[in-house]
């Protein structure tokens, strides 16, 4: 069965000051075994430190960011993207003066992470039934 998703009727998220996130799928949307959102970041803001028990792909869709796996770090134009092995530390930053737009691809359908901060707040994405666990 075939479901559409309306991107312009999902809510953004300030997930911290200068970074907004919109989910796109997720298992609150019916997904099974991915989570993919975009984040718009401001300059010289991004993720900070953190890791996934899955596999992520880090898209810059519009700007550059430097992004980071452990001690190894790169600059990240539009139109590319990088693989970040499941269980490796990774952080991104904007590194120019405008807008950045990252879409995040993870493989699992809940978000979450661990952060190296750990006053980071902690976010998941669930169905609605789920959530009151």
């Amino acid at each position: 069965m075939m479901r559409l998703i309306s991107h312009l009727q999902q809510s953004k998220e300030d997930w911290r000051e200068g970074v907004t996130t919109v989910m796109l799928v997720s298992a609150v949307t019916g997904t099974s075994q991915l989570c993919i959102f975009d984040q718009y970041c401001a300059p010289g803001l991004g993720a900070p430190t953190h890791l996934h028990a899955v596999e992520e792909v880090l898209s810059v869709i519009d700007g550059e960011a430097e992004i980071t796996i452990g001690d190894e770090w790169e600059r990240v134009k539009t139109s590319e993207s990088v693989i970040i092995p499941a269980g490796h530390w990774h952080s991104f930053r904007n590194v120019l003066e405008t807008t950045l737009r990252v879409r995040a691809t993870l493989a699992a359908p809940i978000f979450e992470a661990s952060y190296a901060d750990r006053a980071e707040i902690s976010r998941r994405f669930l169905p609605p039934a789920t959530q009151k666990l």
